[in-house]
């Protein structure tokens, strides 16, 4: 039986139009913090309601909002700087996976105990400020994970970093607070959630949170295939199940894969990872036949008197179909990616201890062959 390592330290808040408690949270730990966000969330006028609210809580916040989609992990120096500057007395992370990374890191070494290359280096730091997270995308495997990737500035390389005990406390993931993400955000949710699902780390306890997130997003998909698109509620649900479920087991080749070209490249994550899923299933399907033979009963597939092989095939099958009826390219060409830079990503991710979960031999040949398939 695989062993359960089970570490999840935050109060996890979720629902719609919860955002309002955000200053009732951050009132435990003081009266100023640090918000670090994108400006891209200006544009719905996201961080001004969030502060609006924590001014209505006595909470003032200091505001950061210039983390840059391609940020790396060098950005975090700058936050901390600030929030040790400003007495903060805490640290929000308002926005996508980038700024959750950046700012947890600046949280960690804004105690001045380690700074960022330490921990990039795989050093363990004993203290840090309070971290909140409010995810605009509600996807994310490290999101109440033990560690989590950031982008080393000195060769553009993801690194695993290990957060000390008790950083975050609290994710608040609002159904409706940061706007729809949109039909590629499910798939990207489906690619961590099956990869999880199949992992060498996968358990009695994860097995039954995957499966539900794994039938929530085939029936976002299914919702934004018959063209309905107010799908806010239920993405919340499957990025909270699929969050939780992918820290109990562990992230895979395919959604790492994806983390790892946006953080180099100007594209978005949720694109990549679409467009490598069926080449991921496939791979699966030649090790863990029975599991996405039961992923393939969770997203509506008739299975009925087929063995697992063939009712495995069924979900790539239905996973390039409903690509192709929403128009989402399974071609990471079409992105402007070029194959030559993206070798030196292969091998940065085979170099991560989270391969060692991988139902298949994560070999950079292997990793690269993924990469080659989804081009």
């Amino acid at each position: 039986m695989t062993d359960i390592v089970l570490k999840i330290d935050p109060e996890v808040i979720i629902g719609m139009d919860i955002i309002n408690r955000a200053g009732a949270i951050c009132k435990t730990y003081g009266s100023r913090v640090l918000l670090a966000s994108e400006e891209s969330l200006h544009a719905n006028k996201c961080i001004e309601r969030l502060t609006a609210i924590l001014a209505d809580s006595g909470i003032e916040a200091i505001l950061f909002d210039e983390i840059p989609p391609l940020a790396m992990a060098d950005t975090a120096e700058n936050i901390a700087l600030l929030a040790r500057a400003a007495h903060c007395a805490g640290i929000i992370g308002f926005g996508g996976i980038v700024v959750q990374a950046i700012a947890r890191m600046a949280a960690i070494i804004a105690t001045d105990e380690l700074n960022i290359f330490d921990l990039l280096d795989g050093k363990t730091s004993t203290a840090s400020l309070p971290y909140i997270a409010i995810p605009s995308l509600k996807e994310d495997p490290f999101q109440t994970a033990a560690s989590f990737i950031a982008v080393d500035p000195r060769d553009r390389a993801i690194r695993l970093v290990h957060a000390p005990r008790g950083l975050c406390k609290a994710v608040i993931i609002d159904g409706t607070f940061s706007g729809q993400t949109g039909c590629a955000a499910a798939f990207d949710g489906l690619c961590i959630a099956i990869e999880a699902y199949c992992s060498k780390k996968a358990n009695i306890l994860s097995d039954p949170l995957l499966e539900e997130a794994i039938t929530l997003f085939a029936r976002i998909i299914s919702s934004y295939v018959n063209g309905t698109t107010e799908m806010g509620e239920l993405e919340a649900q499957a990025g909270f199940l699929v969050n939780i479920g992918s820290a109990v087991s562990a992230p895979g080749i395919g959604s790492t894969l994806a983390y790892s070209i946006a953080a180099r490249f100007p594209v978005a994550k949720s694109l990549c990872a679409a467009a490598l899923l069926p080449a991921i299933l496939d791979k699966l399907v030649s090790c863990r036949a029975e599991k996405i033979a039961k992923v393939a009963s969770l997203m509506g597939q008739k299975v009925e008197g087929l063995s697992d092989a063939n009712a495995a095939l069924l979900s790539a099958v239905s996973i390039r179909s409903s690509l192709d009826r929403l128009s989402i390219s399974i071609h990471l060409q079409s992105l402007g990616l070029d194959l030559d830079r993206l070798i030196p990503i292969t091998e940065a991710v085979r170099n991560l201890d989270l391969v060692a979960f991988s139902p298949w031999t994560a070999t950079s040949e292997e990793i690269l062959n993924i990469v080659k398939q989804s081009f």
